[in-house]
């Protein structure tokens, strides 16, 4: 299965191993809480998924790569302590805690939750004295005398024997212990992930005319060569670094990402010719209702252009949504915030600065999740933009009261956290009128461009942008949450024509 299958299955089973009847009891025994197996190539991000599973459910999460450990850290250092049988005394040796099931513990008390996922990757490289431990544990959920504590669900991940000259093979006995699941690398799969990562949009492109070169691990004289999913997510963070830096993106640097040559060389080129089209065809332009007076010579271009400049709108147009979200939930935290203090009765009488308490809460808070690991980044992005923003109302409020060191006025100061909260959020819903009226724009020149009249199930550029806007998160929020008229209209008269194209077939097979 893909990854986004394996994710759900995944959730699915801690879901279930999680839920507990109504004396408290967990519905499937500890027992027979089989260990989950995740097998697949490298790089096609397991990790990633645990940790998107374990926000989700906001449960714990501790990972560890098991081929980094040795039987005196798995299981602990043995020593001598002295017990008591029938009526004598006995040296016997004992061990101290695991360092991994000490970990458990370690994040069970900074998080409070006592509910998560042991992640142990590479499970099937382990060393040879470490390897019957493994398969102890997989099996009894202990390593030496010491359990997992209950709650805590095994999610393991090994890689086939073909991509590791380290593996071992489970025997059956193991096997039958476990939940296995194999995953195979699946670029649509992942180019859903990718548009809610925001992966930036020249790999995109360049991967939808170029699909084979998603994933591809091989082995030739000159050694072993491989690009995976997780380096173009990393190449994409870097590119965009550079961007705003001004530092040229080169195959200098797109082969310390991609490993293998003709790859990377590819890629470099196509990211200077994605460039090229950026500026040739002014995306904002476009985006504003300003179309290329030349729509012929984009009309008849090579298919691999007009995918770039569907790409580079789909780009453009994905930022904007994402920051939709963004500032949705900017806006319900501090809405939520300002709606209590408003109910507040004279703070300022007891010596208090609610906005500033609420600040100081605000980042324990957030420094206690960090720090527990129990925080997207893009959600500690949102709560340090909220508690930035927190401290310019207070500034403000203190600006208004003639430079005053303290809120001295809680009805004063109110009313100006609500006028400032009223602008922001008028700012917010003008932004919402610009990006809906960049995706107008951006379904009017692809009908202007590429529009068939004659065309049974529309222009292909109109199928493949709208297909693109209807699997991603983002765009799919904002046109579900705001409305857009084109996108409703083009969206419906696709389906219209996929109907047609089916009867026209049915008719043709019954003629037949």
């Amino acid at each position: 299965m893909n990854i986004d299958r394996a994710k759900e299955e995944v959730k699915n089973a801690i879901r279930a191993y999680l839920e507990k009847d109504e004396a408290g009891q967990y519905e499937i025994p500890i027992e027979r809480q089989r260990p989950i197996l995740l097998m697949g190539p490298p790089g096609i991000g397991k990790t990633a998924v645990m940790e998107q599973i374990a926000h989700e459910l906001g449960i714990n999460l501790v990972s560890y790569t098991i081929t980094h450990h040795t039987r005196q850290s798995a299981i602990g250092l043995p020593m001598i302590s002295e017990k008591e049988f029938d009526g004598k005394k006995y040296s016997v040796t004992e061990y101290t805690m695991s360092e991994i099931i000490g970990a458990v513990y370690e994040q069970i008390e900074k998080s409070g939750i006592h509910e998560g996922i042991l992640f142990l990757d590479e499970i099937n490289c382990v060393s040879e004295t470490l390897a019957p431990t493994m398969l102890q544990f997989l099996q009894y959920k202990t390593f030496g005398s010491h359990k997992l504590p209950e709650g805590f669900i095994i999610v393991t991940a090994g890689n086939p024997p073909q991509y590791n000259k380290s593996v071992r093979d489970f025997d059956i006995v193991t096997l039958d212990r476990v939940r296995q699941i194999n995953i195979e690398e699946d670029f649509e799969a992942w180019k859903t992930y990718a548009y809610k990562a925001g992966v930036h949009g020249s790999i995109l492109a360049y991967l939808e005319i170029k699909k084979d070169n998603f994933y591809k691990i091989q082995t030739n004289a000159d050694g072993r060569s491989f690009v995976t999913a997780r380096g173009w997510e990393d190449l994409s963070r870097v590119i965009k670094v550079h961007e705003k830096l001004g530092i040229e993106v080169d195959e200098d640097l797109t082969s310390s990402y991609l490993q293998n040559k003709d790859i990377s060389r590819d890629f470099a080129t196509y990211y200077e010719l994605y460039c090229r089209y950026n500026e040739l065809y002014k995306i904002p332009d476009i985006l504003e209702g300003r179309f290329p007076e030349d729509k012929k010579a984009i009309r008849e271009g090579s298919f691999d252009e007009k995918l770039s400049i569907i790409g580079l709108l789909t780009d453009k147009l994905m930022e904007e949504f994402k920051e939709y979200a963004r500032q949705q939930a900017i806006q319900k935290e501090l809405f939520e915030i300002i709606k209590e203090y408003a109910g507040k009765e004279k703070l300022s009488d007891e010596g208090k600065d609610y906005l500033a308490q609420k600040v100081s809460d605000l980042e324990k808070e957030l420094a206690d999740n960090v720090d527990a690991g129990l925080i997207s980044r893009e959600d500690e992005k949102i709560k340090r933009l909220v508690i930035a923003l927190l401290n310019e109302c207070r500034d403000e409020i203190l600006r208004q009261s003639s430079g005053a060191a303290i809120i001295a006025d809680d009805e004063k100061a109110i009313a100006i956290a609500k006028a400032w909260f009223n602008q922001r959020e008028a700012v917010r819903q003008e932004k919402i009128k610009i990006t809906d009226s960049h995706l107008t724009n951006s379904f009017e020149f692809l009908e202007e461009t590429f529009g068939d009249s004659e065309a049974l199930s529309g222009s292909q550029e109109m199928v493949i942008f709208l297909t693109e806007l209807s699997k991603a998160y983002h765009s799919l929020k904002f046109v579900r949450e705001t409305g857009n008229e084109a996108y409703y209209k083009y969206n419906k008269m696709l389906l219209l024509n996929d109907r047609k194209q089916e009867l026209k077939e049915l008719a043709e097979n019954l003629i037949l």
